[in-house]
């Protein structure tokens, strides 16, 4: 992805995108009217991302690869599969059960693992699928039609998280970046929240008020020191209660999270003024959430103080945190590149390889934590890095 371009350099709606949008943004006017003129961020988030049949999540545009948005590592090389799933196979191998993948996007990551599971020979009993897109489930089904049937039995779909506790292994792939968000300015000693209202033309757009005093104390919470005195970013709220629900759902077994993220300091240093936030349209960033409103992802970095923070409060135990590029390495990239069947295919994987692991790519953006209960053995995917002392 390109980062930072301008609106105007976007590509144009079509007439079927230009409806929709508009029909997303009659919505959000009406919520901002029913709340007295302005809503708050996260709230916008809610609707804009996932209100039935209107939201980018749940309304039927094409999200991932060529012809969508962005592509996740999942969605970029079979390598990065085949990596998870030996981490995937050394737990199973110890608690047995199962595996449970939130947002599975196309399923090409849930059948890669599938299959190299089955080559390892350490199946979990079931590989259960939480998706909240109706579009993207049929997509997932398409791709796990051609498994094995015995491969193909093993997939269900989940409404909601499992209401009897399962063991084994919960895969959470750029989940918690896309969860909703509040976004909020510091100005000299001013506190503001950022929403969403209506200008006098009708148009959406961004309006502060001031912060309330939970914001205000989470705000205290997390920088004692004080802030810069002019400074922007976003915080999540809700990684408490959504991993708090994830706990829920994990008898014994871990929990990976793989995102783009950083540990508090670095996520709030006083020279990342602007935050974090970024929009994806048609492989290109922008920092603009009221464009398109139902047509463009919005998502925030990760931080993994505060999922660790939420892990102790949920009794799991943060048994490890690295880069991507290190828990790749740590899972045996280099054997998979190692073993490709000939030049071609080694070179072609090599390329996906680079973007996988090198440092400007998603190699050190993205990073993986395992969250485990009742589970203490060392993991092979954070034998070459710990980071937890950064957190």
């Amino acid at each position: 992805m390109t980062s930072g371009e301008s609106s105007s350099t976007l590509p144009q709606l079509n007439p079927e995108q230009a409806r929709h949008a508009a029909a997303v943004a009659a919505a959000v006017r009406a919520a901002i009217e029913a709340q007295g003129g302005w809503l708050p961020f996260d709230d916008y988030l809610r609707l804009v991302l996932y209100a039935p049949g209107l939201g980018y999540y749940s309304a039927g545009s094409v999200k991932f690869g060529a012809g969508g948005d962005f592509v996740t590592a999942s969605e970029l090389s079979p390598l990065y599969a085949h990596c998870v799933a030996a981490q995937c196979a050394a737990l199973l191998q110890s608690v047995g059960g199962d595996v449970l993948e939130l947002g599975a996007g196309t399923g090409r990551f849930a059948t890669g693992v599938l299959e190299r599971l089955a080559e390892l020979e350490r199946l979990p009993d079931h590989y259960y699928i939480l998706e909240v897109s109706a579009d993207l489930r049929a997509r997932q089904a398409e791709a796990v039609q051609a498994l094995p049937a015995a491969l193909r039995r093993r997939v269900a779909w989940l409404e909601a998280l499992p209401a009897v506790p399962l063991k084994g292994v919960v895969l959470a792939n750029e989940v918690a970046d896309a969860l909703p968000f509040q976004r909020f300015l510091l100005d000299s000693d001013a506190v503001y929240e950022r929403g969403v209202g209506i200008g006098t033309d009708g148009a959406l757009l961004e309006v502060e008020r001031p912060a309330n005093a939970a914001l205000r104390a989470e705000l205290d919470r997390i920088a004692p020191d004080g802030w810069p005195l002019r400074y922007q970013s976003e915080l999540c709220p809700m990684l408490g209660p959504w991993l708090a629900a994830i706990a829920a759902a994990l008898a014994c077994g871990a929990v990976f999270l793989i995102d783009y993220g950083l540990p508090r300091r670095e996520y709030y240093h006083w020279q990342r003024d602007h935050g974090t936030l970024r929009c994806h349209y048609r492989h290109r960033a922008h920092d603009d959430p009221l464009l398109y409103p139902g047509l463009q992802d919005i998502t925030a970095w990760v931080d993994f103080t505060r999922v660790a923070e939420a892990a102790d409060a949920a009794q799991l135990t943060v048994a490890g945190y690295c880069t991507q590029a290190a828990f790749l390495l740590s899972n045996g990239i280099e054997a998979e590149l190692a073993a490709a069947a000939d030049g071609v295919q080694r070179a072609r994987l090599a390329s996906q390889a680079r973007m996988l692991l090198l440092p400007a790519e998603m190699g050190e953006r993205f990073k993986v934590m395992a969250l485990t209960r009742g589970f203490d053995e060392p993991m092979r995917g954070f034998a070459l890095q710990d980071l937890r002392g950064s957190l």
